[in-house]
């Protein structure tokens, strides 16, 4: 199989200071752990362009990212839109070419030049919300991805996969009761954003789970929950906010998956995908900040999208 791995040196210049959790040595980890295992050289590693404006706009209002802008444009050192989401004078241009490593990714495969794709980037995105950043997050990334695959490429419909510990609520907010897409998660919960739960829109899956929850939970209810309604809902392409501090060792949370969870998962997906939608998947980074956990996750999530696992 042909993997994109799509990143760029602006998104480690993004920083929100001395022992933020949310740090550029993640995507240093994830890199020398990809080099240990082996399969950096196994990728395709294409250009990463800046996202312009108007794509955003498919996922965030004008002010929004106006405001981002002039906040990005103006910082001289930190800015602040709540106490855990900062800025620095890098931080416009890094969550620009997040965002951008989405769209390219998601053309590279509707394209046809890769089966499927990871972008390693930050800062993050699901919990970014059409008008609103919040949660390390200040564009979402796979957002802007999907909505580009559905109004620049026509698709009718995609999916939106998120294992990440904390709710998407961002992601939610965005495509709540747009028919086009449907997103399934599970989360832990109760757990900030401590969101989810209430009355979710029809085309949202929510899975709320409690904390100390492993593998064996988690392996349930994506075999029993998510694949029968991704399976029946058909997307023509799927899209995976792609968290991984539901690991035992991540602070972060209270979850209990290991790498060979993140893997099933992956081949679970990967498997629908070759069923559903021609193989298609592009996967974006979001949480996961115990730097050894992450890297080893990322690297058997990128294994199996490569199907280097067989």
């Amino acid at each position: 199989m042909r993997t994109g791995y799509y990143t760029h040196p602006d998104c480690s210049l993004h920083e929100m200071g001395p022992h933020h959790p949310e740090c550029p040595a993640r995507l240093a980890a994830i890199e020398d752990r990809l080099l240990a295992a082996g399969l950096d050289w196994t990728l395709a590693r294409p250009e990463v362009p800046l996202a312009d404006e108007s794509a955003l706009e498919l996922a965030h209002s004008a002010l929004h990212i106006a405001e981002l802008r002039e906040k990005g444009l103006t910082c001289d050192g930190y800015a602040w839109i709540d106490p855990d989401t900062i800025m620095n004078p890098h931080t416009w241009q890094a969550a620009r070419r997040a965002a951008g490593a989405a769209i390219a990714a998601t053309d590279a495969v509707l394209g046809g030049t890769l089966d499927n794709a990871f972008c390693a980037v930050r800062p993050p995105g699901h919990h970014a919300m059409r008008d609103q950043s919040m949660g390390f997050c200040f564009l979402n990334n796979v957002a802007v991805g999907a909505r580009h695959a559905l109004d620049v490429h026509g698709l009718q419909r995609v999916a939106i996969v998120d294992f990440d510990v904390h709710h998407g609520n961002g992601t939610e907010d965005i495509f709540a009761g747009d028919e086009r897409v449907l997103m399934v998660s599970f989360f832990q919960h109760p757990f900030y954003p401590f969101t989810g739960t209430d009355h979710p829109a029809s085309n949202m899956l929510n899975v709320p789970v409690p904390a100390y929850s492993g593998g064996a939970q988690v392996r349930e209810i994506v075999q029993h929950t998510w694949l029968p309604r991704l399976r029946s809902f058909a997307p023509q392409m799927l899209f995976v906010s792609a968290g991984f501090d539901a690991h035992r060792e991540d602070d972060m949370g209270q979850m209990g998956l290991v790498e060979a969870d993140y893997a099933w998962i992956t081949r679970a997906l990967r498997s629908l995908a070759a069923e559903v939608c021609q193989g298609r998947i592009v996967s974006c980074l979001e949480g996961g900040y115990n730097l050894s956990a992450l890297g080893r996750s990322v690297t058997e999530h990128i294994r199996v999208l490569a199907g280097l696992d067989e």
